[in-house]
């Protein structure tokens, strides 16, 4: 159980650095095959069948209400062996107010975006490599399904497309992502507790080293430990757990002194 617990986790880092070096650049753009796409207009184009009919009507609609509503054109295409490639910029008319996800289980991750240049002012860059890895791993795609991964991607979009301020991260913490925040905050309460141990007996708690040390700590629990947490969810509860593991991390490591020479004078 632990061991694919480790194995998600490993594999969604790896996801990011693969799509960290593609750049949202799929080579499918250099195919044209307009003979492709259907002979009407839709928001969807399931080539490789990964939507139920009912799910993708649902879809269908919803994208194009949302486009009524908004002004944002937001387009969804599946593919596996055969791709339209460049076509689907004239059949879909794709501008700086468009966001296509191509969903390609070729892959390891099945989900690409190809943004246009307005969007970019509402949810950065990072923001779609963070929602690829989420979404597109072949974890996620598991447990929940080509159609899902693609559905609940599109939603994400859509709830930060009418943010008042868009998004800078993706909303919602899931667990593999918290296990990674807590250990980053234990880690730098360990750093913390080794630097305040006292280099004589008139020290109490070595505050200068501490302080030396902090940007070191300081990074592994503000930046990736606390960070993460309160920039995708509102709940307090994970932000309780990692300011408990790095004061428990940093008392284990302050105590570990006293608990070896304690150790020493009995024996």
């Amino acid at each position: 159980m632990q061991k694919g617990f480790y194995k998600k986790i490993f594999v969604s880092i790896a996801a990011f650095l693969v799509i960290c070096a593609t750049w949202f650049t799929p080579s499918a753009w250099a195919v044209n095959n307009p003979e492709l796409l259907p002979d009407y207009v839709t928001p969807v184009v399931d080539l490789a069948n990964y939507l139920p009919s009912l799910q993708e009507k649902f879809l269908v609609e919803e994208l194009e209400e949302f486009e009524a509503e908004t002004g944002w054109k937001m387009r969804v295409l599946t593919q596996y062996d055969q791709t339209p490639g460049r076509a689907v910029i004239n059949y879909w008319g794709l501008d700086d107010k468009t966001i296509l996800l191509v969903a390609d289980g070729k892959g390891g991750n099945i989900l690409a975006f190809s943004i246009g240049d307005d969007v970019y002012e509402l949810m950065p860059r990072t923001f779609w490599i963070e929602l690829q890895t989420r979404f597109g791993n072949m974890f996620y795609v598991q447990d929940h399904g080509e159609n899902n991964a693609i559905v609940n991607a599109m939603n994400v979009v859509k709830g930060c497309l009418v943010a008042e301020n868009g998004c800078n991260v993706v909303p919602g913490l899931p667990r593999e992502q918290w296990i990674l925040t807590l250990i980053s905050s234990v880690v730098g309460g360990v750093i913390f507790g080794f630097a305040g141990i006292p280099r004589d007996d008139k020290q109490s708690f070595a505050w200068q080293w501490a302080l030396i040390m902090s940007p070191l700590w300081g990074i592994l629990f503000l930046a990736f430990g606390v960070g993460p947490v309160v920039t995708r969810t509102t709940d307090w509860l994970p932000l309780f757990r990692n300011v408990l593991g790095f004061m428990l991390g940093a008392l284990v490591a302050y105590l570990t002194p006293t608990f070896a020479r304690s150790n020493t004078s009995e024996t």
